[in-house]
């Protein structure tokens, strides 16, 4: 679906309409709050969600005159500015899907504009970090711009206390070659709603990674815009839950031109009571993308009782002339048979099920190709088994 379409199709609905659809794609988009309603948790893309922990987010008077500002190191021929959301090189991408994203973009009045200029190839990876000063409830909107044959990385950070509502729009042209990398380590009494939107052009090869580490709560939801045929897209997601904490994650790929092709892969481990995770994936395989290929998975490691996975992988498809389509999601403990052999060779179980959790993240976060910032996370994530307790329980817990 274009942006013209989106558009057009959030004029579609009326305001307060509370319905039920059946497709991630025809669930209500608008640019105006009143066209999306304040959730009452018996809505799709709302029940496994806590409202009483986010719902203060919905209310456009909650939120601060002053938008959450990043702080950008870019490099040479690489631009960072704040700039209207008026500007003329800011191109809306889709249109908001929920009550957070929708609210977010209201109260939108700057944007941290991230650009790229074509034939550009950026050697060094551009930090873009945002650290929280308060809970007060703050908007904030971040652009990123790669143009025609360009190459880039792009890590966004995010720490300290908040109460934030993002959105962020990846905008990557026909044969750019973009990595977007956003890393959630956010204090304990922190909440974010990040409304994710991309677009890739022709050809265009876009990785996209989520990293959750920290925060109350953290709602995570990335749509996507494949605006000619051939491009590419990645995603990919780690998240570690701990006691008490709620991180959820809502990747939907939305395949509306031919030959294109898109693979999702999260991992997260949980540990603690009432620790909870939500992967929901949804895939929509529309009437003119022939030759789509597309496999979406989630993988839950659950380390101790008393945590909770919700996985639901969504696939719907409209054309049969396909190259090929599927989903898996698995949760479970850990592997017995894994620990055995470890400890039969002499391997101390502590240090078995570290193995056993850096192995099962090690996959994706070695993708990353940022040797610091792969160390880093591998170090946050044993940090965070310590501390929970996970590594002293006995082999047999329960799943």
């Amino acid at each position: 679906m274009t942006t013209t379409e989106a558009m057009a199709r959030s004029h579609s609905h009326g305001a307060g309409t509370q319905a039920t659809h059946s497709s991630r794609a025809d669930r209500p988009t608008s640019f105006d709050p009143a066209a999306i309603p304040v959730p009452h948790g018996r809505e799709e893309e709302w029940r496994f969600t806590p409202l009483n922990r986010i719902d203060f987010l919905f209310d456009e008077a909650n939120y601060t005159a002053q938008n959450l500002r990043a702080e950008a190191e870019v490099h040479s021929g690489v631009t960072f500015e704040i700039v209207h959301p008026d500007d003329e090189r800011i191109s809306p991408i889709l249109a908001p899907g929920d009550r957070t994203a929708v609210v977010s973009w209201a109260q939108a009045n700057e944007v941290n504009f991230i650009d790229i200029p074509a034939q550009t190839a950026v050697e060094k990876p551009i930090y873009v970090n945002t650290v929280g000063q308060g809970l007060e409830c703050a908007s904030q909107r971040i652009y990123v711009r790669c143009g025609e044959a360009s190459s880039a990385v792009v890590v966004l950070g995010h720490t300290g206390h908040t109460r934030l509502n993002q959105t962020v729009e990846i905008d990557a042209a026909d044969s750019a070659n973009l990595t977007v990398i956003s890393v959630h380590e956010w204090e304990d009494d922190s909440t974010h709603a990040s409304n994710h939107r991309i677009r890739a052009g022709r050809e265009t090869e876009l990785k996209h990674y989520v990293v959750t580490l920290g925060g109350d709560l953290v709602r995570q939801c990335t749509d996507t815009e494949f605006t000619h045929e051939r491009g590419h897209i990645e995603m990919n997601g780690v998240y570690f839950v701990d006691a008490d904490q709620h991180l959820e994650h809502r990747p939907y790929i939305a395949h509306t031109e031919p030959n294109c092709y898109s693979r999702v892969t999260y991992k997260g481990a949980l540990q603690g009571d009432n620790a909870h995770s939500v992967w929901v994936g949804d895939c929509l395989i529309g009437e003119r993308a022939d030759g789509t290929d597309t496999y979406e998975l989630n993988r839950n490691l659950v380390l101790t009782e008393g945590a909770k996975a919700d996985s639901v992988p969504n696939l719907e498809i409209e054309n049969g002339e396909i190259e090929g389509a599927g989903h898996a999601s698995a949760t479970g403990r850990f592997d017995d048979e894994q620990l055995f052999y470890l400890m039969s060779r002499g391997i101390s179980e502590f240090d078995a099920r570290r193995l056993v959790v850096r192995g099962f993240f090690a996959e994706l976060i070695n993708q990353l190709g940022i040797e610091e910032l792969q160390e880093h996370l591998m170090e946050s994530i044993e940090a965070e088994l310590e501390a929970g307790g996970a590594m002293e329980l006995p082999a047999e817990i329960g799943a």
